[in-house]
């Protein structure tokens, strides 16, 4: 157990405490601080030791791989949590969450299959940017609530940033923005909303072709592995 482990398993300790700060007035009754500024506070810091926890197991050389198998773990738990709590709230539409999820699922488990054969898919980039997406989505959606709430009156009809007229708070907070009024507490909850459903859409998307990238590599590979056995096979043994 050395400290970037530690940090993994801090970063799953924190998981079921976001849950309940997210989904109960916790943090406004035992701290007396909005559960939006405290959930936000804590998923953020959860989600930064993903970043520190790699960097100082390369940097001291402790890779291990019980963290290996834990910070994946600990990564799906963490953002899972957060996005059915926001389902919970009114924050996030289910599809979408159910989209990110299975793909994290179908990740997971094809990675698995290719690990017990020998074959290793290492992350790509549009991976790391659906991860950073995910962050950024996630922290906006908590921040833009109110008492666990979505600030906007319009949350299951069509998406506000695309017919936002349809939405009197989003209409309001942009004529404040383009300059007609100054900008309110609700205002800037209504647009971090609006942003965090948009940053959204992008998630799915990249979750979509990352998914791909995935799948492509794992095919490529065990191609390339069966051409190569098959041409072994072939090629006549000479002796001296």
């Amino acid at each position: 157990m050395n400290l970037p482990n530690t940090l993994t398993l801090l970063r799953i300790f924190i998981v079921p405490f976001l849950v309940a700060v997210l989904l109960t007035p916790l943090s406004e009754n035992w701290l007396g601080v909005p559960r939006h500024i405290f959930g936000v506070a804590l998923f953020l810091g959860a989600a930064f030791t993903d970043y520190l926890d790699g960097r100082i197991a390369r940097n001291r050389d402790q890779v291990s791989r019980l963290g290996k198998l834990l910070d994946p773990i600990a990564d799906k738990l963490l953002i899972s949590a957060a996005l059915i709590s926001l389902v919970e709230n009114q924050l996030a539409p289910a599809w979408a969450v159910v989209v990110i999820i299975g793909r994290e699922f179908a990740v997971t488990g094809l990675r698995s299959i290719a690990a017990a054969d020998g074959v290793v898919i290492a992350a790509s980039r549009v991976g790391k940017f659906k991860m950073l997406s995910q962050v950024v989505a996630v922290a906006l959606l908590i921040v833009s609530s109110v008492a666990g709430h979505p600030p906007v009156s319009n949350f299951p009809r069509p998406f506000p940033a695309i017919q936002f007229w349809t939405v009197p708070e989003l209409r309001s907070a942009v004529n404040h923005l383009l300059g007609r009024g100054a900008l309110t507490m609700s205002d800037w909850q209504v647009l971090f909303y609006t942003a965090g459903r948009a940053m959204l859409w992008v998630v799915v998307l990249s979750a979509f072709v990352s998914m791909y990238e995935y799948f492509r590599a794992f095919y490529r590979t065990v191609n390339e592995r069966d051409r190569f056995e098959r041409e072994a096979k072939q090629s006549p043994v000479t002796a001296k």
